[in-house]
């Protein structure tokens, strides 16, 4: 395998928010691609060292874990820092730590608005700007974990759905200002994992009534999707992959 250049062995990738759900999904197929992992995560201790232990019971020595609130923007170039000492290296960033809760207009309040955007736009900024000398080094990526409501907006949800829409335009920008060293792209997942506040069964089978596949998709289509853009789209940047079985096909 060492002279595929397609071969993920040894490279590295910090993910943020990775302890659980679509962040867990997209660390273990990365590690078992060949991948070392910086597992980043705020309160999820348990999950996370669960998950290390997992993945280290395969291969020894190749995952480390950070814990942070990436909502304190003065300790992200330190968090990256840290992720790029363990190996010396890193090859791909995924800011795949969101928040997500309704804002019903009317109720907003400043906080809100703070926490949504800094969470989801303003940190992977930070973290992006950051990553860049160490990334550019290696040829390296940046995948931004979009939502298809950047494009159509959730009712109840309007700073939510700004928060996601301002994400995809910084991957586009951030494609133009890294390229030719880094490529950077977007994910927008769709019916992938429902909220963890109560979705009501008639409102889950109007959503997949939605879809073109007529089902949902799971948490390793989101994986399978990041380790294409990472390994095998050599020409593929400022791009948003929809993973939503068509749901942006229908009103």
């Amino acid at each position: 395998m060492g002279n595929d250049t397609n071969s993920l062995d040894g490279k590295v990738a910090l993910i943020t928010g990775a302890a659980q759900r679509i962040g867990a999904a997209t660390a273990q197929l990365l590690h078992h691609s060949g991948m070392k992992l910086v597992i980043h995560y705020r309160n999820s201790d348990l999950a996370a060292r669960r998950l290390q232990q997992l993945l280290e019971s395969n291969r020894s020595h190749s995952v480390t874990l950070l814990q942070g609130d990436l909502h304190q923007t003065q300790t992200l170039k330190g968090l990256v820092e840290e992720a790029a000492a363990v190996w010396g290296r890193l090859d791909a960033l995924i800011n795949n730590a969101s928040t997500f809760y309704p804002t019903p207009f009317g109720t907003i309040t400043e906080n809100q608005w703070d926490e949504l955007l800094g969470i989801n736009l303003k940190a992977p900024l930070f973290l992006a700007q950051a990553a860049a000398p160490y990334l550019t080094q290696q040829q390296g990526n940046i995948i931004n974990m979009i939502d298809i409501h950047a494009d159509r907006p959730l009712k109840e949800h309007p700073v939510y759905s700004t928060s996601k829409a301002g994400l995809a335009m910084l991957t586009k920008s951030l494609a133009r200002e890294l390229g030719p060293e880094i490529r950077v792209n977007g994910v927008a997942p769709g019916a992938i994992l429902w909220p963890e506040n109560e979705i009501n069964a008639t409102t889950k089978a109007e959503i997949i009534a939605r879809t073109a596949l007529k089902r949902s998709g799971a948490p390793s289509d989101i994986a399978h999707t990041i380790r294409f853009l990472i390994r095998d789209a050599h020409y593929i940047t400022g791009q948003i992959l929809n993973v939503d079985g068509g749901r942006t096909l229908s009103n």
